[in-house]
């Protein structure tokens, strides 16, 4: 995994100041993607609580809490900051999600895959 962006979906997908998930399928598997739309930004993690590694939307999708000023865990209610995945309170307080570099292009979303643990081979 690494290197040059690929296509997640297109930013009709994701509500303005909303959020969606999808699948991101890889040659060594899939994972669960959320993205996250605020005005003008899009943030993009891995859908994994760093807790205990379950996907954080129990409604597919919906990602945010009610005020829609955080990222909700609802198996335990951890809640993250949008902007950068830090989990400010729950049983991960200062933990991360893992953040999928992201741009948009053409009304469509990119993001790069994180580097395997040990970084790039050669």
């Amino acid at each position: 995994m690494g290197g040059n962006p690929i296509r997640l979906c297109t930013l009709d997908e994701v509500p303005e100041d909303g959020s969606n998930g999808f699948l991101v399928e890889t040659e060594k598997g899939r994972f669960g993607a959320m993205v996250i739309r605020q005005a003008d930004a899009i943030y993009v993690y891995v859908n994994s609580c760093p807790h205990i590694g379950a996907p954080l939307d129990f409604k597919q999708g919906y990602f945010l809490n009610r005020e829609k000023t955080h990222i909700l865990c609802t198996t335990h209610g951890a809640l993250f900051r949008i902007e950068d995945g830090y989990c400010v309170s729950g049983p991960c307080a200062g933990a991360n999600l893992t953040v999928l570099p992201a741009e948009t292009r053409a009304g469509e979303v990119f993001i790069t895959l994180p580097e395997p643990a040990g970084g790039p081979t050669r």
